[in-house]
């Protein structure tokens, strides 16, 4: 990797790949399937151009996913909650298993219930995520 920055080096990587603001899911696909290839390099095998192309590109990711697959208010479990039901697409009935009852489904889901601790860890195990995003 060298050390220097090659303004003309970066302009024939930009002409390669052609950022701009993602529009898309197909857009989004093409810019993460370029940053994959810029990752598999490894931080040591890639050149500074390189290494500045793949901050505009996850910037450009990152703006497009915000916008497409907003996450709401994630420091409220409820909220946290109602936003990967309606990204996994499930409905109250596809909870039944964790809280019980469709009023205790509703109840949390409605911000009149805490989450408890065991539901907090089944619903941790289910959506693979840590457990404190449901506490």
């Amino acid at each position: 990797m060298t050390t220097n920055y090659d303004p003309r080096a970066y302009a024939d990587l930009l002409v390669e790949v052609l950022p701009g603001v993602i529009r898309n899911e197909k857009e989004n696909e093409q810019a993460l399937a370029f940053v994959g290839r810029l990752m598999k390099k490894g931080e040591s095998g890639r050149s500074p151009e390189e290494e500045r192309l793949l901050d505009l590109l996850v910037t450009l990711i990152e703006d497009f996913e915000e916008e497409a697959y907003p996450m709401g208010d994630v420091s409220n479990p409820q909220v946290a909650l109602r936003e990967l039901m309606r990204e996994h697409e499930l409905k109250q009935t596809d909870m039944l298993d964790i809280f019980g009852s469709q009023g205790v489904v509703s109840q949390v889901l409605n911000g009149k219930r805490e989450i408890s601790k065991s539901q907090a860890r089944r619903l941790s195990q289910r959506f693979r995520l840590p457990i404190d995003v449901f506490i």
